[in-house]
Order: structure tokens, then sequence, then C-alpha cells
């Protein structure tokens, strides 16, 4: 098993970070590392997602979401091509620091017999993951300004 963990604290409450986070259609416009997501977002439903870390071309992900939890959690499980090859449980998690701050948890849990093999890869999506983390600060930072 491998993991990735990173986190950043947001000056804006869970509420502003987690609207940012659940408007799926957005990412385009200001995520530099999941650049697609779209699908239900309810426990249970497959997601689409496309990733791209740095120094790569990307991939796309189905994704099915485990835990939907509003303001607190997402959480979903993926895996590329077979069972027990490359599989990911990623997380979103906020957690309330006070009124107007949110720490921010971006993790992923990867285990497969690959794993081993794409450790490149798996350092790329470490930088992804810190990208995106600074990308979401500056958003919710500026939508909580106005």
């Amino acid at each position: 098993m491998k993991e990735i963990y990173t986190e950043i604290e947001i000056n804006a409450s869970t509420r502003v970070v987690w609207g940012i986070l659940n408007e799926f259609e957005n990412f385009p416009k200001w995520n530099p590392f999941i650049q697609e997501i779209s699908g239900n977002q309810q426990e249970g439903s497959q997601i689409d997602v496309f990733i791209k870390p740095p120094h790569s071309n990307g991939m796309r992900l189905k994704p099915t979401i485990l835990i939907y939890k509003p303001e607190k959690e997402l959480r979903w499980f993926g895996r590329l091509w077979i069972p027990k090859l490359f599989d990911g449980e990623h997380s979103f998690i906020l957690r309330n620091l006070n009124h107007n701050k949110t720490l921010f948890i971006q993790k992923e849990r990867f285990n497969g017999i690959l794993i081993p093999f794409f450790s490149s890869l798996l350092k790329d999506t470490e930088s992804g993951f810190k990208l995106m983390n600074k990308a979401l600060k500056n958003i919710s930072e500026n939508k909580n300004s106005k």
C-alpha cells in the first residue's frame, strides 16, 4: 500500500470550500489536476474523472463514490483495468477550524501489484494534489472576500 497525503489551511468556511468542490462543472476553470469531473453526487454513484498530474498526458477514471457528506467528506474508489492491479481510494476531507477557516485534506490510498512500478506517476500525482490544493485555496479565499 502507498498513501499520498496533503493538506492546506484555507481562510474560508467549510460551506464556501464545499460549494466549490461540489460544482463539478466548474473544475475545468480552476483545477489544474482534476480537469474534468461529472456524475451524480451521491454514495454508490459512478462518476467520470479526468486527472492530469504534471508531466503526464492524463487519464480518465470511472470511480464509485463511497462517502458523500456535504461540507465534510467526498471519497471515491477506482481502479485501473482489473481489481488488485492499481486501485485507489481518493478523499477530500474538510475540517472546520473556526467559522472562517477550513483544513482541506486531500489523500489517496493506493493498493495493487503494479504500485511499485508507478513511483514517478505517484510523485507527479502528489504534485498535482498540491497544485489543486493551492488553486482551491485561492478560489475559496477570493470567493470568501466578496
